[in-house]
């Protein structure tokens, strides 16, 4: 194993579909990287794979031993405890005082006895977020995991999920279809097409990040560019308008 991600000519088909093309991609010991795309890209496939949960595939794959995911839905048990569903699949007797520790981690210490069907949205996002930080992941896996929040919840999630990179150092890569997100969050920001890395843009600017910022709203506009959007907030057509998706290259910002 090893402390970095390194894939080479993965594939991966189902039936005569190809989801995954020859696709290659490092993400280095710490990165964030975000993952754009358009619905069936195999953004959500390469994820799975990454994660252990899909094996028939071709090439080569190498990805840290220790490593976890949330997804969009929780997926939390509804018959154990918060706490309870944060532990759950690790060996030995169950540990109460290690889930509420990481439930402190993302605030909501106060709810590890509750059952899950009295959460907010917000609130079993973080009791995910716990399950998969209890784990002390080198490899942290984020398939849209605010997708279902209300913008205001979707906010606080995020700045918490910057918070815990921070903290523990870990490498994230977030599956998203927010293109703000992906520029607030990550180191970098590629887009998936056709089961490819299509296009790559390093993301140098200063955190905390400014939406405002005449940087950020380049770096925007030329994202939607390459996702064939046009940003009604760019300042002209020029601005808001990119080629067509292209084999990889690396943009600075």
């Amino acid at each position: 194993m090893t402390d970095s991600v390194e894939i080479r000519g993965l594939g991966r088909a189902f039936g005569d579909r190809t989801v995954i093309d020859d696709l290659d991609l490092t993400i280095e010991r710490g990165e964030f990287v975000a993952l754009l795309g358009h619905s069936g890209c195999g953004k959500s496939t390469l994820l799975r794979v990454l994660a252990g949960l899909d094996d028939e595939i071709s090439g080569e794959v190498t990805v840290p031993a220790r490593r976890s995911a949330a997804f969009q839905s929780p997926r939390l048990m509804p018959w154990l405890k918060v706490w309870r569903n944060v532990v759950l699949g690790l060996p030995g007797k169950p540990d109460r005082a290690l889930a509420t520790r990481y439930l402190a981690e993302v605030g909501i210490e106060e709810r590890a006895g509750v059952w899950p069907k009295t959460l907010s949205g917000g609130e079993a996002q973080r009791v995910s977020l716990a399950r998969a930080l209890v784990r002390e992941p080198e490899l942290l896996l984020l398939d849209e995991p605010f997708g279902a929040l209300d913008a205001l919840t979707r906010g606080k999630a995020q700045r918490l999920v910057a918070e815990l990179w921070q903290r523990h150092g870990c490498s994230i890569l977030l599956v998203t279809h927010d293109v703000e997100e992906a520029l607030l969050l990550a180191d970098r920001v590629l887009v998936m097409d056709a089961g490819r890395i299509a296009h790559e843009i390093t993301i140098d600017l200063p955190r905390p990040r400014a939406l405002g910022s005449p940087a950020f709203v380049a770096l925007r506009s030329r994202l939607l560019g390459r996702l064939g959007v046009r940003d009604a907030a760019a300042p002209s057509h020029e601005d808001a308008a990119a080629p067509p998706l292209a084999p990889l290259e690396r943009t600075p910002s």
